[in-house]
């Protein structure tokens, strides 16, 4: 099992996508959580082939779009600290129930004890990586992912506010 100082002093900025490194970032420096993986989402359609794309989804119908889930797996320390977090990442699910999932995935335990995952996806395909979807619902994804990393940065202002006034 690897702990906090490892998985940090091996994170490269670099690998994590653009928009979300000072989520990646930010977590890294709160004493009761960090991340161990993240992804922004990434949406693919006839065209757009780049499977790393972070361009915006064409309100223009594009037919079916391959979506790759936007999420953060983080490790949530066990005492009082971690708990208030677990609750208040927990709570951005309430943004879209059929779309936002929190939860703790059983494969990530074999390695790091307490990981969560906070995750954009349709919840029929909930325990996928990614999702074939019809451009409609694609673009309410999109939506849905946006205000959640909005919620999240929030979250982690509000939570470093708090570091500094200790």
């Amino acid at each position: 099992m690897r702990d906090r100082s490892n998985v940090l002093s091996e994170l490269i900025l670099k690998d994590i996508d653009a928009p979300i490194r000072d989520i990646v970032m930010a977590l890294g420096k709160l004493p009761q959580c960090f991340t161990l993986q993240s992804c922004y989402g990434h949406f693919v359609w006839d065209g757009q082939l780049n499977t790393h794309n972070l361009d915006v989804l064409p309100l223009l119908n594009q037919g079916l779009v391959r979506y790759r889930i936007a999420y953060l797996a983080l490790c949530i320390e066990k005492g009082a600290g971690g708990a208030n977090m677990r609750e208040r990442f927990a709570a951005i699910s309430e943004i879209d129930e059929e779309y936002v999932q929190f939860g703790s995935p059983d494969w990530f335990w074999q390695q790091y004890p307490n990981v969560y995952a906070l995750q954009v996806e349709p919840k029929r395909f909930a325990s996928q990586d990614e999702a074939l979807l019809e451009h409609a619902e694609a673009l309410h994804v999109q939506s849905v992912r946006d205000v959640f990393f909005q919620r999240v940065r929030e979250l982690l202002a509000d939570s470093e506010d708090q570091v500094g006034a200790v």
